[in-house]
């Protein structure tokens, strides 16, 4: 771009914010781009007669904002999401008739018969004992449980080990909250979950992109980011990483730990989609136990309403997850978490997580079809795959231009973190879609929209 000096509107606002309003108002008239470089702190306090010091808060606050993003040795950048907003959710109503490929949805009509579980609750005598205080990490029983199904995930640990919280999100708000202050960096995947960006932002703490191949996060560029910058901790998605599908092998798992032992971070370890494939893989957590947070959600396996999701970590973490949980919602639920302790128990929860798994692979095979005139990434049972766009598209074009006809889907853009190049994009749903049809339908709006 040509060289960039911002106006600077006088309203008796500090001079720094009004920067920050100007880069804002910048990147969405299109003066700024996603990727657009701006000048030195030197540079522009010379081109706007401002003390640098000034200039050094402006991109502060713009960067807190979301819409810059400053690398040392590399400098200050439009971030690649800056238009974009990177919440998965609208609470705006969609458009009658939308087709939804955009939200990663559960196959809610597999999920267990909560009548039933309710009815054969009311049958114990100690009903009442789920509706008093109880210990912020959860009961003794439903830390047992979480134990079990964390097996699930490869992972061994005892119920000391384990506290129950709200939701693989209240997992996240959870870590953030107890084991980083505001102004830390945590290094993730350059394409990351939307939901951990928001979290990030909303707590003051700074993503640091990492970059990506096949396999997910690559080992040496977490070293040398790790040797550039002081980064606290590190989060993944191993086994299928939200938005790409990549799955990292023993090997890539088993050093990424041993980085991050080396550099002392702390990891947040959140495979939402892990059970959603067959995988005998151990989690990244495995090789480093002492510094890991390993969250295991259920929702996307039984009931996303209950929210209830199982977090195991040392003893000296687990200590300070507890105090976030006593401070954000004092405990989980235990009536919600008796109810999963049941299905869990009783083989429900594993036939369930079954079932969705035949429901995704019966649609992936119906669509293949219409999958094989794309180029794409994805598992046969998963609930999403990662589609390349052709020229000239980006994610964020094909998102609107969908949206216009009538399909929700979401483009690179809103998974993008900090100043990382975001290639042309975008994630599809295969669950989202009412049924089969449904999702055809959507497929072949998209098709013609990227053929035209």
């Amino acid at each position: 771009m040509t060289k960039w000096i911002p106006e600077l509107i006088d309203d008796k606002r500090a001079k720094y914010k009004a920067l920050a309003d100007a880069i804002e108002r910048d990147v969405f008239s299109g003066v700024l781009n996603p990727g657009d470089k701006l000048p030195t702190h030197r540079d522009l306090a010379d081109d706007l007669a401002i003390n640098v010091s000034t200039v050094t808060r402006g991109y502060a606050e713009a960067e807190r904002r979301g819409f810059i993003s400053g690398t040392v040795g590399r400098g200050t950048f439009v971030a690649a999401d800056a238009a974009v907003s990177s919440s998965m959710v609208s609470f705006e109503p969609h458009a009658p008739g939308m087709i939804e490929l955009g939200m990663v949805n559960t196959f809610y009509d597999l999920d267990p018969d909560i009548q039933e579980n309710m009815k054969r609750l009311t049958r114990c005598r100690n009903l009442d004992a789920f509706l008093r205080y109880t210990d912020p990490r959860g009961l003794p029983e439903h830390r047992e449980i979480g134990a079990q199904w964390v097996k699930r995930y490869r992972l061994d640990v005892s119920a000391g080990d384990v506290l129950v919280c709200s939701g693989a999100q209240h997992g996240l708000a959870c870590c953030l909250t107890a084991l980083f202050r505001s102004g830390d960096r945590i290094a993730t995947d350059c394409l990351t979950y939307p939901g951990m960006k928001t979290l990030a932002a909303m707590f003051g703490v700074r993503l640091v992109p990492v970059e990506m191949d096949h396999e997910g996060m690559i080992p040496e560029a977490l070293d040398t980011i790790c040797r550039r910058e002081k980064i606290s901790g590190l989060y993944l998605m191993p086994g299928v990483q939200n938005p790409t599908t990549a799955c990292m092998s023993v090997d890539r798992r088993e050093r990424i730990a041993m980085i991050a032992s080396n550099h002392q971070l702390t990891i947040i370890e959140d495979d939402a989609y892990d059970l959603t494939i067959e995988s005998d893989l151990p989690p990244v957590s495995f090789f480093a136990r002492e510094n890991s947070v390993h969250i295991a959600g259920v929702s996307k396996s039984l009931a996303v309403g209950l929210r209830v999701a199982f977090m195991s970590a040392s003893k000296e973490i687990g200590e300070q997850l507890a105090h976030a949980i006593l401070n954000t919602i004092w405990m989980t639920p235990p009536l919600n978490v008796e109810l999963i302790r049941h299905w869990i128990r009783d083989g429900t929860a594993d036939r369930v997580l079954v079932r969705k798994r035949e429901a995704a692979r019966n649609r992936f095979e119906a669509v293949k079809d219409d999958l094989d005139k794309l180029n794409f990434a994805g598992n046969p049972s998963g609930f999403f795959i990662w589609l390349e766009l052709p020229d000239p598209w980006r994610g964020y074009m094909i998102e609107s231009r969908a949206r216009e006809a009538g399909v929700n889907i979401f483009g690179a853009e809103k998974f993008a973190v900090g100043d990382s190049v975001v290639q042309p994009m975008a994630r599809l749903s295969l669950s989202g879609p009412k049924n089969i049809e449904e999702l055809r339908k959507g497929l072949s709006i998209l098709y013609d929209i990227l053929n035209t």
